[in-house]
């Protein structure tokens, strides 16, 4: 009986240890930022909600059957050989560029400025590094020290696959500005960024920063890094204007009447990063399906639609060439114009063509 207990206190102080110092799982709200929340149209019972019911199916059926199926395996789930990637280039000035890293990170070069966009550089989406799956590529076509000044780095949640530890220790010092939803700022001041260097935002909050015009946009998800924080931050999309282009990033979530709203608000978009990935029938809600990507792309008045969220991880069950390739079917059918590009490759906004090979077949 001594022993049991012995081991039950020891495991009861190593998890209250972890979630108290364990820098990775991120910081803790102040009470100037539960007070703010309080006031958002979007904080309720003392969480944040989706405009649309939102709710998945935790039944201890459905949640065992999910474990069995990861269980089983699948070598279709991740890619079998090498991602080709393309080697960062970066320009000065020029036309307005969109370049792909995998999975939702992205850098948007934008009427001379430079935007990270969930920047998310490891290897592991997993509050512990060396537990979990690898990105398909193992490296990155750069390292983040080779990165140049970044004017901003957006974020859409605080989830460990958008929002990285070890990414934002190494990219603070060369960032002039964190721009995220509400609460994501404690995270980051935590992990060493000054908390001049941080704007949280609520939905429908427009404004303008360094010469564009931004404005953070609903979407249906939900947030959390740790056992006691399950939708304590905000989660949302973004619109990004300036005077070479128009575009919407979506972050996750599932589909809704929300990307109407958006696309009635600031449609048409030039160019659209939509979440395509991760998904399953019974996580509909929170990520949505291929098809839905699709329409959600229409919904928001895209022009090209770039799908984002696949190829560096496996989150979910399905083929990991399955999102795109739905994708595209979807698209076809909707005469919707895609781009595919290659991990690193450049995607011009204005343009005749974009990049369409079938590089993972």
């Amino acid at each position: 009986m001594i022993l049991t207990l012995s081991i039950l206190l020891a495991l009861v102080l190593a998890v209250f240890l972890v979630l108290t110092f364990y820098p990775h799982l991120g910081g803790k709200l102040s009470t100037e930022q539960k007070e703010r929340h309080a006031r958002s149209k979007q904080f309720r019972q003392g969480k944040f909600v989706n405009q649309t019911p939102t709710r998945m199916d935790s039944s201890l059926k459905t949640s065992l059957g999910i474990l069995r199926e990861f269980m089983k395996g699948n070598p279709r789930r991740k890619p079998s050989t090498q991602l080709p990637m393309e080697p960062l280039r970066l320009q000065e000035g020029g036309e307005a560029h969109v370049t792909w890293f995998g999975h939702s990170a992205l850098l948007i070069e934008l009427d001379g400025k430079k935007l990270l966009l969930d920047p998310m550089f490891g290897r592991t989406p997993s509050p512990f590094p060396q537990v979990g799956g690898r990105r398909y590529s193992g490296e990155l076509p750069f390292e983040i020290e080779e990165l140049p000044e970044i004017d901003a780095v957006i974020l859409s949640h605080d989830h460990y696959d958008h929002l990285d530890y070890g990414s934002i220790k190494r990219l603070h010092h060369k960032v002039g500005q964190f721009i995220v939803p509400l609460g994501v700022g404690a995270h980051l001041k935590r992990w060493g960024v000054a908390p001049e260097k941080i704007q949280e935002h609520d939905w429908w909050s427009e404004f303008e920063y360094a010469g564009l015009t931004l404005a953070c946009t609903p979407a249906r998800h939900f947030s959390g890094r740790s056992l006691t924080d399950r939708d304590k931050t905000l989660w949302c999309s973004w619109v990004i204007i300036g005077r070479q282009a128009k575009l919407y990033f979506s972050g996750d979530g599932g589909y809704g009447p929300h990307f109407q709203e958006i696309g009635r608000a600031y449609g048409p978009f030039d160019l659209t990063m939509m979440e395509c990935g991760q998904y399953d029938p019974r996580w509909a809600a929170i990520h949505m399906m291929p098809e839905e990507t699709v329409q959600a792309h229409l919904d928001v008045q895209g022009r090209v639609l770039l799908p984002i969220h696949w190829a560096a991880f496996t989150l979910a069950l399905h083929d990991w060439t399955d999102p795109v390739e739905r994708a595209l079917q979807a698209a076809q059918h909707n005469r919707v114009t895609v781009a595919t590009p290659r991990i690193g490759e450049k995607v011009p906004v204005q343009a005749a063509e974009y990049p369409a090979s079938t590089w993972w077949r």
